[in-house]
């Protein structure tokens, strides 16, 4: 299955020069956060297939004005075509907001889900990489340290983020964590599994 992965930054290859045949045979969409509700909107319409996104740290206005076409998984687990996607919105609390979370908060959180993740999942989405595995080193910016713990329990295929910009200076698309392959969607790319 081929996933179109996008966050944080609306591609100009996909907004304004969009053309189908660069995209072919793409299964799904996710969206791993801080995207434009019209953007959303305007990938629901070009794609003929769901495009599922979870909550980055500026996405408040999504919750007045969620994006059309689009189906919110944050907090919950979405099976497509056999697949089965998690999805945990928001990064580490640095200046307050609805999307940002302590340590603390973001573990309880997980805790409080592992009936919906007891029988695992295939991909996990979310905005904040895992600590260490692609995070920036600034409290904006540094990823949760549960969610190693997460990875190491139930061992997805693949983890998609967002978050870290990889024009930030030591950003980079991939990284691996034992069996589990880490992929920021800063813009977008395509993967599949």
């Amino acid at each position: 299955m081929k996933i179109l992965a996008i966050s944080d930054t609306e591609s100009k290859y996909i907004y304004d020069y969009f053309d189908p045949k660069n995209f072919t045979d793409i299964a799904l969409v996710l969206a791993a956060g801080d995207l434009n509700a019209n953007y959303l909107s305007f990938v629901a319409t070009v794609f003929t297939c769901p495009v599922l996104y979870i909550h980055g740290n500026h996405d408040k206005r999504l919750i007045k004005e969620p994006p059309e076409g689009c189906i919110c998984i944050d907090d919950s687990i979405y099976t497509y075509k056999g697949i089965r996607i998690a999805g945990i919105g928001g990064c580490m609390t640095y200046t307050g907001g609805p999307f940002q979370y302590s340590e603390k908060e973001m573990a309880w959180r997980l805790f409080k889900h592992r009936f919906k993740f007891r029988k695992g999942f295939d991909i996990l989405l979310t905005h904040s990489p895992a600590y260490g595995l692609g995070d920036g080193g600034d409290q904006a910016h540094i990823g949760f340290k549960c969610f190693l713990k997460l990875l190491d329990q139930y061992r997805p295929k693949i983890m998609v983020h967002g978050h870290q910009h990889l024009n930030y200076g030591k950003g980079q698309r991939y990284h691996q964590h034992n069996d589990v392959k880490i992929i920021n969607a800063y813009g977008y790319t395509v993967f599949e599994i």
